[in-house]
């Protein structure tokens, strides 16, 4: 029988595949490492730092200079930022006009305070970083036409707590006040009493609050201004027994925390119940005032509260 035999036509279109040939078998493989782009920049913009700050609240990107400008307030959502001592008094008083109380005063380590920093390197470390001696400044000034005693508490030289130099300097303030006739101010931050100086620390609530009974029965005017937080010892003595007492919005403002409260209560808490808007709806407080309408509002409550003052200024 005759055999058929058939040849596979190509038509052009096929390729033929390459021989693979496998590399020799050497102990180690090595691959070439693909050469980098020096030259080539990284899209994402950089920002330097100490140039913009983000709103804890909204969470919008301010420049630095803008929120200077505008007394550390947020331009879109009003969030009042912690803002210095020294920052607060240049923006309420005239200028030239403040003349500092007690300025080289310090705290003392009664108790020999040890922990995993000493009291004394905390005190030290503290000075050095914000040029305060300690957490509140005191002097006398000017508000518009109105000279009067004025303290500021700074929240950052150790929490703004009150120690036996805060309580000191805010009693020979009042009583300079009440001595020279003056209407007095106290900005309050603060966490409270320094823990540093135990029981010295909680004896400046009634030295405090004695000093300002006498400056009442002078008939003198005190305004109690809270701010972001204030809390604790101070909350609790000078700073809520003032003839008016007034507010930064969303001020924190109690005694304990609301965690403290809860479990000792056992009751469930109302939201914002430490807020400054909630207190003011409960007759806590006076009135809420924007930081930067603070100078004109404290004219004009001065003005109504000291009146036999301003015609004595009148005439003389």
């Amino acid at each position: 029988m005759a055999t058929t035999s058939f040849t596979k036509k190509t038509l052009g279109l096929e390729t033929a595949e390459p021989a693979v040939t496998p590399p020799p078998s050497t102990g180690h493989t090595t691959f070439a490492k693909k050469p980098k782009l020096a030259g080539a920049k990284s899209k994402k913009r950089e920002i330097p730092e100490g140039l913009w700050t983000k709103c804890p609240k909204c969470s919008t990107m301010v420049f630095d200079k803008e929120l200077d400008e505008n007394l550390k307030v947020c331009t879109h959502c009003q969030h009042h930022f912690p803002i210095g001592s020294r920052e607060r008094i240049h923006s309420l008083v005239e200028t030239c006009s403040f003349e500092e109380m007690d300025a080289g005063m310090t705290s003392v380590d009664m108790l020999s305070f040890t922990g995993v920093a000493s009291y004394v390197s905390k005190l030290e470390d503290y000075q050095k970083s914000t040029g305060l001696k300690d957490a509140v400044t005191t002097g006398i000034g000017k508000i518009g036409d109105q000279r009067l005693a004025l303290g500021v508490m700074d929240f950052t030289f150790l929490g703004g707590s009150m120690g036996s130099v805060v309580g000191e300097k805010l009693s020979r303030l009042i009583e300079k006040g009440t001595e020279k006739g003056l209407p007095l101010i106290i900005i309050s931050t603060s966490g409270g009493a320094r823990m540093y100086e135990g029981m010295f620390s909680l004896m400046q609530m009634a030295k405090t609050c004695a000093a300002l009974a006498y400056h009442a029965k002078a008939r003198l005017p005190y305004i109690s201004v809270l701010t972001h937080p204030t809390m604790a010892g101070v909350m609790a003595s000078y700073a809520s027994v003032g003839d008016l007492i007034l507010a930064e919005p969303g001020a924190m403002i109690g005694f304990a925390g609301a965690r403290v409260i809860k479990d000792t209560t056992q009751a469930e808490l109302p939201p914002g119940f430490q807020t400054a808007e909630f207190l003011l709806d409960h007759g806590l407080i006076d009135a809420i005032v924007p930081r930067k309408e603070l100078k004109a509002r404290l004219v004009d409550y001065l003005g109504y509260m000291t009146p036999g003052q301003r015609q004595v200024a009148a005439a003389s």
